[in-house]
């Protein structure tokens, strides 16, 4: 009996030990050839949403390149590395400082140069060094770009010291230095600008070192066909213009409103929007549009001010003229929810007006810059753009023309003649950083409404990258937190919805 209660306990030891070098044997297994099953890329999740949403557009529109299946998966910055490095990923598409010295990982082309700044609030005295960054209270992300940034600023200032972060975002620091918790961080410019519509009373200090290029990263020992095909993909996407699009979206907006137009808009959505809610939806649901897009127009018109009118006779939420007022059947355009409807079935024809090739997220700045300045002027821009060898379905492209059209060398040449086409510029990329704000800032997320390609971020919970189901041309995604990837097999586990 004795010897058969060992026998058992060595086979069970056997058992046992068998599984663990199973399991060692599949964690540390190489991944499969992107080839033959699918696309691995890790993201860091602890950026901003736009860069986090702007990695994954581009992964998403690599993978098409390569006609492959996608899967992303989400990881702390500080992990990224540690997920190359084990063959968790075939490649980072988080942005890397292309000019670092690291033997373990290859990069690819850059694609974005960006200003590591410190960033504090306005409010306090602002350190022009780093020598006076010796008596405050500093924290940065735990293995982000900016906690590299102060490790180069060690050789000046050895004492230098800082809080390491992990569990946080980039958006959640700058926001506890804008609350006075933090007396500084560290951020890139982009990030700045894009978080200066929130807090208004953030100040940047100084740079730290020169510009940095960012770009992909891989394993040391990564295929060098796939890195072949990275350069490929970012020479196309170049040339085309669609890393300029990509940008645009993302980026192109952030620093256009003056810090008291971003506290002046926060203020009159606690006071004024509450008022006039109802309305926009009603309006957004009638033509099948984002409430908030509907909200930002009439914010970008009137700040809400039922009763505005302007020294040229255009009234009413919508500022609507009396010619347009009566072709959309407005009778009253000081009546708010007579000027909000007409002003958003205005929205409706333009967009359906265009060209069916312009697509999404162009349509719907191209039909605002024609609710700005008339359907005839905004051809006329694309005409002037296409003549300059521009894209004229291309929103980055065509407001680079628009303003022209004031200039008689060209718009004497146009059909529709003189316009302010800088103005209508204007117009959209403040209605884009409005739009923006709403959403991040409104609470109910817009869950019960259709979700738009013209959205950029909501909340981290509910990225506006996971809403958008790919096209059936497009390569099926998967998207993980790295968390659930691999089990002690070396197997995904659990997913987030698919993107």
């Amino acid at each position: 009996m004795r010897k058969h209660k060992t026998l058992i306990r060595v086979l069970q030891a056997g058992i046992l030990v068998s599984l663990l070098l199973f399991g060692y044997s599949n964690l540390t297994k190489p991944l499969p050839s992107w080839r033959n099953q699918e696309l691995v890329i890790v993201i860091a999740q602890d950026s901003t949403l736009a860069y986090e949403e702007f990695s994954k557009q581009l992964a998403r529109q690599f993978a098409a390149h390569l006609s492959v299946p996608l899967k992303i998966i989400l990881t702390p910055a500080n992990k990224v590395e540690e997920t190359l490095r084990k063959r968790h990923a075939h490649l980072a598409a988080s942005g890397f400082d292309i000019s670092g010295k690291n033997p373990a990982l290859l990069f690819g082309p850059g694609y974005l140069t960006v200003r590591e700044q410190v960033v504090c609030n306005q409010y306090q005295r602002t350190p022009r060094n780093a020598n006076e960054l010796l008596d405050k209270h500093i924290a940065v992300v735990n293995g982000s770009n900016q906690e590299k940034a102060l490790r180069t600023l060690l050789d000046q200032v050895p004492p230098l010291d800082w809080d390491s972060r992990k569990q946080r975002t980039v958006e959640d620091l700058l926001g506890e230095v804008a609350e006075g918790k933090l007396d500084c961080t560290v951020a890139d410019h982009e990030q700045i600008e894009q978080m200066l519509n929130y807090h208004p009373n953030l100040a940047v200090a100084f740079d730290i070192g020169k510009p940095v290029r960012l770009g992909w990263a891989f394993p040391g020992n990564a295929d060098n066909d796939l890195i072949a095909e990275t350069e490929q993909f970012f020479t196309t996407i170049q040339k085309n213009g669609e890393l300029n699009r990509l940008l645009d979206r993302y980026f192109g907006h952030n620093d256009r409103l003056d810090p008291l137009d971003a506290t002046a808009f926060i203020a009159n959505m606690e006071s004024r929007l509450p008022r006039y809610r109802n309305l926009f939806e009603e309006a957004g649901k009638q033509i099948n549009e984002d409430w908030r897009l509907i909200a930002a127009i009439a914010y970008q018109e009137s700040h809400w001010d039922p009763l505005a009118t302007s020294f040229t006779n255009v009234r009413g939420m919508m500022m609507l003229t009396e010619a347009t007022a009566d072709s959309l059947h407005v009778k009253n355009r000081l009546d708010a929810r007579e000027s909000t409807l007409g002003g958003a079935r205005l929205l409706d024809i333009l967009k359906k007006q265009l060209p069916s090739p312009i697509a999404e997220p162009t349509r719907t700045w191209m039909a605002l810059a024609a609710y700005n300045q008339g359907q005839g002027h905004l051809e006329d821009a694309r005409v002037l753009t296409q003549r300059n060898k521009g894209d004229p379905n291309s929103w980055v492209d065509v407001k680079k023309w628009m303003p022209l059209l004031n200039n008689p060398t060209h718009f004497s040449t146009l059909k529709h003649g003189y316009a302010r086409g800088g103005e209508a510029v204007i117009f959209v990329e403040n209605i884009r950083a409005y739009y923006d704000i709403l959403t991040r800032l409104d609470n109910a997320a817009n869950s019960n409404n259709k979700q738009h390609q013209y959205l950029l971020a909501s909340t981290r919970d509910k990225p506006a990258f996971s809403l958008h189901l790919p096209e059936k041309h497009e390569p099926q995604i998967k998207n993980i937190r790295s968390t659930d990837a691999y089990s002690l097999f070396g197997r995904a586990t659990s997913s987030a919805p698919s993107d």
